[in-house]
């Protein structure tokens, strides 16, 4: 990890990569007509979140693998609706448009040229890979931590929010120019959780049909809210149900018994990892591009040079 102990802006790449992709027209083309609406939009993005939150340091994180074994064998069901088809040895090819899938090598080149930290580990999805840098963060003493802002399109990061750092997730509405800032304040107000910790257990409690997740049937996110602050958290919220606590209804209970299976298994699905081997990492915003001559071919050959100029210049006025 680099010594600079300035403000952490994390990045959920692929969200905001896709989220770019349906954002920016797919008549944004390279010379050669290949799409590159996606990189540029990301470019652009990149470039907005410096300016406006002027961090020292960046970190793309990355999705190494979309859908890890781990997560599959605790629930089959995990992101299966979203495998295009299988592969012999791994958990299925994401179902990703031919007209996306050939702009991620690009932004992986360009992130490189740039000096961008790209950080991926196999077996983890890059919400483990944020998790893990968070996680190291909120570990140093309380007068050696800095702010981590963690931009991404995906709820499930919610979890993270921690005002003892803080930690706080930046949620693109419409775009990196329309942000909701996520903090525990904003967690009470609209999910009536009081932590990061309180929105997993929920999450788990309620489920996300977008991640295969099935949830308690008949407990939905008021329901699943109410339950983590009675009892405290999902542990507390199962002890209530073995003990028969009469704070649970019949059917609360009926419910929470029928879903035995899944709700011992969700925790380890929906909550990321804190501990993915990230090893060391130069996170330091850079200043000048770590390979000028590759950024330049790259801005030709992609028609990306409107955009490269914006991020440089951000990444400049930062310095």
């Amino acid at each position: 990890m680099s010594s600079e102990r300035g403000p952490l802006l994390l990045l959920d790449t692929a969200s905001l990569y896709f989220r770019a992709f349906y954002g920016v027209p797919e008549s944004v083309r390279a010379p050669d007509g290949t799409p590159v609406n996606a990189v540029r939009g990301l470019l652009d993005m990149i470039a907005r979140l410096v300016v406006d939150h002027r961090p020292d340091r960046l970190v793309a994180c990355w999705d190494d693998d979309w859908r890890p074994a781990f997560r599959v064998e605790a629930i089959a069901s995990y992101k299966a609706h979203r495998v295009a088809r299988e592969v012999p040895g791994t958990t299925g090819a994401e179902d990703v448009p031919a007209a996306l899938a050939v702009q991620v090598p690009v932004i992986r080149d360009v992130l490189a040229a740039l000096g961008i930290a790209r950080v991926g580990v196999p077996g983890y999805e890059a919400d483990d890979v944020i998790g893990t840098f968070v996680a190291r963060e909120v570990a140093r003493p309380a007068g050696e931590r800095s702010s981590v802002d963690v931009v991404t399109g995906d709820r499930d990061l919610f979890q993270l929010v921690d005002d003892s750092v803080p930690v706080r997730v930046l949620y693109p509405v419409k775009g990196v120019k329309d942000l909701e800032v996520i903090d525990v304040a904003r967690l009470r107000e609209k999910y009536a959780v009081a932590s990061g910790p309180a929105y997993a257990d929920m999450a788990a409690l309620r489920g996300d049909p977008s991640d295969g997740l099935p949830g308690v049937p008949g407990i939905g996110e008021k329901t699943a809210a109410a339950l983590i602050a009675r009892y405290g958290s999902l542990d507390g919220v199962l002890a209530a149900r073995d003990a028969g606590d009469p704070g649970l209804t019949a059917t609360q209970r009926r419910r929470l018994e029928v879903a035995a299976d899944y709700l011992r298994v969700a925790p380890l699905v929906v909550r990321v990892a804190s501990d993915a081997p990230v090893g060391e990492v130069d996170d330091r915003l850079p200043v000048t591009p770590a390979d000028p001559d590759a950024l330049v071919a790259l801005a030709g050959r992609w028609g990306l040079t409107s955009s490269m100029t914006r991020l440089l210049d951000a990444l400049t006025s930062v310095a």
